[in-house]
């Protein structure tokens, strides 16, 4: 296969990331994470206890931070965070950060680097309408959020850690609203993109979907 970069975006729990991991090995391609991204930042300013109405402080911080992307494990600052960066705080917290404009333009100059002179697949919440918008390949994952609140509770308790399924779907309910409500790129399918609702659906389809329609094009 040539040289080809898939977007995928959706909101928190549509099932991107492992939908985009299991594509990036069938295919043989690099797989980017631009939501570790924004979760290790987050993770370094909880770290750093700086407040997250302290947006020049922040915009420090990520001028300051270095974040790597090696085979699925997620380095800041030489350090590998990939499981700390799945604990509820910074689940609650990610979406604070993401939405600060001058964040995105460092963190999506990086993604557009990484993304140069190779094929990927790269998942996140703007990869089809602002950071690939001429991706040949666009889909926006979706799922009732009763769905991602419940995924996301198996997910943590999976991991040992003890929060009840309602607060869950309070907290994607938010996460919804600021990434849709943000200034800079906000969440929402590309015009061109291919919208998959993954409701009912088993990750084997939604990877064979999006496979046969790639292969298709």
């Amino acid at each position: 296969m040539s040289h080809i970069h898939i977007a995928i975006d959706g909101p928190a729990g549509a099932g991107k990331s492992t939908v985009a991991k299991v594509i990036a090995q069938k295919l043989n391609i690099t797989y980017i994470d631009t939501g570790a991204m924004y979760r290790a930042l987050t993770l370094k300013i909880i770290q750093s206890k700086v407040k997250f109405e302290d947006i020049d402080r922040i915009i420090e911080v990520c001028k300051g931070t270095s974040i790597e992307l090696d085979n699925n494990r997620v380095i800041l600052d030489d350090v590998d965070v990939t499981e700390k960066i799945r604990e509820p705080i910074v689940n609650s917290n990610v979406s604070l950060i993401a939405k600060v404009p001058e964040v995105r333009k460092i963190l999506v100059e990086i993604q557009r680097q990484t993304a140069q002179g190779k094929s990927v697949v790269m998942d996140g919440r703007d990869i089809g309408t602002y950071v690939l918008p001429n991706a040949p390949y666009k889909f926006y994952l979706t799922a009732a959020i009763s769905e991602r609140a419940q995924r996301r509770y198996l997910e943590l308790k999976n991991k040992g850690f003890n929060i009840g399924l309602k607060e869950i779907e309070d907290e994607i309910a938010q996460r919804d609203k600021i990434d849709q409500e943000r200034s800079i790129s906000p969440l929402k399918p590309a015009q061109d993109a291919i919208i998959i609702n993954t409701t009912s659906k088993t990750i084997k389809q939604v990877v064979e979907e999006i496979i046969d329609f790639i292969y298709r094009g």
